[in-house]
């Protein structure tokens, strides 16, 4: 079971791909001057289903924050 989830997560490209289409948290923009995608830790995989972890940072407002896709692509949560 665990075999066949792992064939279906998206790549870590598709990832930043889907983190750098996410707005700004605090002003809406989709310009960034970071962008950092890893693994998600044990923890949040197993309580949200979240399979890539990212930080970014906003290039307009120098605004903080992390986005968390599961393995669809899904943003399940950021802030």
């Amino acid at each position: 079971d665990e075999k066949a989830r792992r064939v279906t997560r998206i790549s870590k490209e598709r990832a930043e791909r889907i983190a750098k289409s996410h707005a700004c948290v605090k002003c809406g923009e989709y310009s960034y001057k970071r962008v950092s995608v890893k693994p998600a830790s044990a923890r949040l995989e197993e309580s949200l289903g979240v399979v890539w972890s990212t930080q970014q940072v906003c290039g307009v407002c120098d605004t903080h924050f992390e986005l968390g896709i599961d393995e669809d692509g899904t943003v399940v949560y950021d802030g």
